[in-house]
């Protein structure tokens, strides 16, 4: 992996973790994230529109039109998940679930082979993940795991999605364009269901519009990085290289949030960053 596509991809997981915590403190995040969305793609929409002067290339729209749909879904399963699980827990099992499936389905769609190293840093990724979300005594606290985490492996086949199809996307269309049009599409998928949350819409705005002012400066720019690091590197090292974030969220909700079990879960978290260094080495 290039030392440039490390550096985005490092900087776009700080941001990550940053917007998805605000997620997580909102009241409604279904409503915290489209808010957040919306406003970002308002503001990218103004670099974009140079690059969509000349119109939309025609190869890119099957893979805009897919990005929309996975990301719609991908935007409303996240809010389920964090309504329902702890931070430290549903983070963790959503993003590793992608890193574990994106090497894999890289190999048939575009040929990338991960190389030995490259193949054990994304075993180590994927272990921490499961040794990490391993369930702890309690009738009450088990069952708030398994409703949290079955919305977060829904949430992990989504991010496996839209990766494998934004990698082919941005080799047609510019980064840039391609999100903002990622971000219009996605706000416009998930309208409805927020209309019908009108009244949480107007509180999340009233009691946190400077949080989602916050995540909107971070989401889109974060996966903007993240897009430019697909141009640079292999999908299954981007992706897994971006779970560094793990580790800062784990501590984030261990910590921050007082979930417990802070050394299990940032041993846990030791392990993914062996992971990640491990596929940052890869060639």
């Amino acid at each position: 992996m290039t030392a440039g596509a490390l550096l985005l991809v490092l900087v776009a997981a700080c941001l990550h973790s940053g917007w998805n915590a605000l997620t997580k403190r909102a009241s409604d995040g279904l409503v915290f994230l489209w808010s957040s969305v919306a406003v970002a793609t308002l503001v990218l929409g103004v670099p974009a529109a140079t690059w969509l002067r000349a119109g939309v290339p025609a190869a890119a729209v099957p893979f805009l039109l897919a990005t929309v749909a996975l990301h719609g879904a991908y935007f409303y399963t996240l809010g389920r998940s964090y309504r329902s699980g702890e931070f430290s827990l549903v983070y963790p099992v959503a993003r590793g679930l992608g890193v574990g499936l994106v090497p894999l389905l890289a190999l048939p769609l575009f040929g990338e082979r991960l190389s030995p190293l490259g193949t054990l840093g994304v075993g180590l990724v994927v272990a921490g993940i499961v040794v990490l979300q391993w369930p702890v005594p309690g009738a009450a606290r088990r069952h708030r795991l398994s409703a949290g985490v079955g919305w977060a492996i829904a949430t992990g086949f989504t991010i496996a999605g839209y990766s494998l199809t934004d990698k082919a996307g941005v080799a047609r269309l510019h980064p840039v364009p391609y999100v903002t049009l990622l971000g219009a599409g996605s706000a416009l998928v998930l309208l409805p269901a927020v209309l019908r949350r009108r009244v949480a819409l107007a509180a999340e705005w009233r009691g946190n519009w400077r949080r989602i002012l916050a995540a909107a400066s971070m989401n889109l720019t974060a996966y903007l990085l993240v897009l430019f690091a697909f141009r640079l590197s292999k999908v299954g090292y981007v992706v897994a290289a971006r779970e560094l974030s793990i580790v800062i969220s784990t501590a984030i909700g261990a910590v921050g949030f007082r979930e417990g079990r802070v050394a299990a879960r940032l041993a846990a978290a030791a392990v993914i960053l062996a992971g990640v260094t491990c596929v940052a080495l890869a060639r």
